[in-house]
């Protein structure tokens, strides 16, 4: 790969395969010039046959695909996770607290610790082992799925809190905690986002949708002034800041200002209608099999959920409304229907067959994460073993007409589409069996799901189209699961301007 550096507009790109359907629209087969103006893709020819000027990023036959885009991403979550103690090869609660009783302690005192997931611990937490370990030091490890924080005494002296004697907050007072710890010194939050940013754009990432659990107008505002210019950014609004959007008059698709690239703009309103599955409250129509009398909890009730909508759809708010088991999903696509609202059902892991089609019907799109059916397959095998729900469907979905948009959910899952581009492909990453293969789809859906707006969007690598791009280094099409999970990338193009050359 040679040619302009990262920063630099292009005007051409020279002989690149494209990986994707659009390759049907050519008349011949190899590779081919691809020509850029004001951002958008104005010709594509066999290579050689158009003259290239300007500035040209010379391909060396590398494959071509549209610009990947991360649908759900806890962005400053995600971005301090790096500065985290990683917990997701823990075991055991013993396991976990003794690998925080030598964990760095951070500069505001605090140890802070995440990714574990205690539904595959042989143990269970309890507040006076993690005090034994970790003595004094305000201690803090966050699951997985951020639906539960397990705390030592100290620390919830520190926050205010009190739990039973497993030292566990779930659900409402678990996104406090993580509120409070993601309340990093703008400085600090903003230098790790644009890492951050950077490692995306490594991996093919031209866009993401920001759920982090703030007020990201004033977030991104002041990222756009100090020069963020890695990739696109919808940012959501949350319950308790609706007022204040409405006041400010945000709505959906509306562009920051001032944002000379115009690369930010307003997204959804975001609600959490239930909680997860490894925290066993994702609201399900059976008991979950080791609490047979738990079937989970619906944290927004119908009349205030349909309230919500309301609301925010006649402000020109989309909706993207968190629903992982079978009866929020159900509860949330009878708000859609009742409000006439438009957006997205997060998550949908699991759904009735009755509702499938719902999701094609009203327009409601299925935002969701294929690394989660292979990170949760062992528990769901287990705790979801009386569910007549299907659990984390694609292809059913995909059959019944919803629009897919897959993401990963950051920090919960790796922010890497070529993840969930393998795991929707082929169902499992390791050397067991795929995992419900009837919900596998194939690389042309998996492609356009991880491209702007998914299956429903405009992205492609036609004349008009934006140019947002991703260079691979080999051929998609003829990728084993870790082949895809690896995928080299080689370039990334965001509206005609390169923000990373491998």
């Amino acid at each position: 790969m040679t040619g302009p550096d990262v920063g630099a507009h292009i005007d051409a790109i020279r002989a690149v395969r494209i990986a994707t359907a659009d390759r049907r629209l050519l008349a011949v087969d190899g590779p081919v010039d691809v020509l850029i103006q004001d951002g958008r893709v104005a010709d594509i020819a066999p290579t050689g046959a158009l003259p290239l000027r300007g500035r040209v990023l010379d391909s060396d036959g590398a494959w071509i695909v549209p610009g990947l885009w991360d649908h759900h991403v806890h962005t400053v979550q995600w971005a301090l996770a790096a500065q985290r103690e990683d917990l997701s090869g823990t075991a055991s609660a013993v396991e976990a607290a003794a690998q925080m009783s030598r964990a760095p302690v951070l500069s505001d005192g605090r140890r802070v610790g995440s990714g574990f997931r205690d539904v595959r611990w042989r143990d269970r937490p309890s507040l006076s082992l993690l005090d034994e370990r970790t003595a004094e030091i305000p201690t803090y490890l966050i699951n997985a799925d951020v639906h539960s924080v397990w705390l030592n005494s100290a620390a919830l002296r520190r926050e205010g809190f009190t739990t039973g004697p497993e030292g566990m907050l779930r659900e409402e007072d678990a996104f406090e905690i993580s509120r409070r710890l993601n309340a990093a010194d703008p400085v600090v939050a903003d230098e790790a986002v644009a890492a951050a940013a950077r490692r995306a754009a490594s991996r093919g990432v031209v866009g993401l949708v920001d759920f982090d659990m703030a007020w990201n107008a004033e977030a991104w505002a002041r990222r756009l002034a100090h020069g963020f210019d890695t990739h696109r950014v919808e940012f959501a609004v949350y319950p308790h800041d609706l007022d204040r959007a409405i006041a400010e008059g945000l709505s959906s698709g509306e562009a920051m200002d001032p944002d000379p690239l115009g690369l930010v703009h307003v997204g959804p309103l975001k609600i959490i209608s239930d909680g997860s599955l490894g925290t066993r409250t994702a609201a399900c129509s059976h008991g979950y099999a080791d609490d047979p009398h738990n079937h989970g909890v619906l944290t927004v009730p119908p009349a205030e959920l349909q309230d919500l909508l309301l609301r925010a759809t006649g402000a020109g708010l989309e909706i993207a409304l968190h629903a992982i088991g079978d009866l929020a999903v159900t509860a949330a696509l009878d708000a859609f229907a009742t409000t006439g609202a438009q957006g997205t059902i997060e998550h949908a892991q699991l759904v009735r067959h009755g509702d499938l089609a719902r999701f094609g019907r009203l327009g409601v799109a299925a935002s969701v994460q294929p690394q989660h059916a292979l990170d949760d397959r062992d528990a769901a095998d287990v705790l979801w073993a009386g569910q007549t729900a299907i659990g984390y469907p694609l292809a059913s979905l995909h059959r019944a007409g919803a629009t897919l948009r897959f993401g990963s959910d950051a920090p919960v899952a790796a922010l890497d589409p070529w993840h969930a581009i393998s795991a929707a492909v082929f169902r499992t990453d390791d050397d067991r069996a795929p995992w419900h293969p009837e919900e596998r789809v194939d690389l042309e859906t998996a492609l356009a799901a991880s491209a702007r707006g998914g299956t429903g969007g405009d992205a492609g690598i036609r004349p008009g189209a934006v140019a947002d791009l991703a260079l691979l280094g080999a051929d998609p099409a003829t990728a084993d699961a870790s082949g895809l999970r690896a995928m080299p990338v080689a370039a990334t193009v965001l509206g005609g301007r390169v923000t990373y050359g491998g």
